[in-house]
């Protein structure tokens, strides 16, 4: 399951998306020991308020990674988060 570069999806949706509605705790811990970030972008999944969330190689760098992708972020949220949030089908 990937998110598209300049979309990103939230904990919620990706825990909903596996059929775990409940675990999106579950799912930050399993991103956060991506051993293949940023190929396996990790990077893509915020807070479902649009907020940055955590990221194991630090806020700056899922900042640097999401502006490099057109993601742009004021005070630490996505802007445009409803245009810029992936749904899985």
């Amino acid at each position: 399951m990937f998110v598209p570069a300049g979309r990103v999806t939230t904990y919620l949706e990706l825990a909903k998306a596996v059929g775990k509605p409940h675990a999106s705790r579950a799912v930050g811990n399993a991103l956060h020991k991506n051993p293949d970030a940023p190929i396996v972008p990790c990077h893509r999944v915020v807070k479902t308020d649009g907020s940055l969330g955590g990221y194991a190689r630090g806020a700056s760098k899922k900042i640097e990674l999401l502006e490099n992708e057109g993601v742009l972020l004021e005070k630490g949220k996505v802007l445009d988060f409803k245009k810029k949030l992936f749904l899985f089908a």
